[in-house]
């Protein structure tokens, strides 16, 4: 009855390490430092500029 389950205690460090890991990861996600960069990569696609439509029509962009 003295038998110790390490898969089972292995497999609860890991759970935790993984639940801490996440509340690291959202914690430094929605932390007010990474706001501007956050909002600078959010307007990124928006600074491209437009595509070109070719002389039929046809090109990227094209409507169909």
């Amino acid at each position: 009855m003295n038998e110790i389950n390490w898969v089972g205690i292995l497999g609860s460090i890991t759970t935790v390490v993984a639940f801490v890991a996440f509340l690291a990861i959202v914690a430094w996600a929605y932390s007010g430092r990474r706001k501007a960069a956050f909002d600078a990569a959010a307007n990124a696609p928006f600074a491209l500029p437009d595509d070109e439509i070719g002389e039929r029509g046809q090109g990227r962009g094209a409507q169909q």
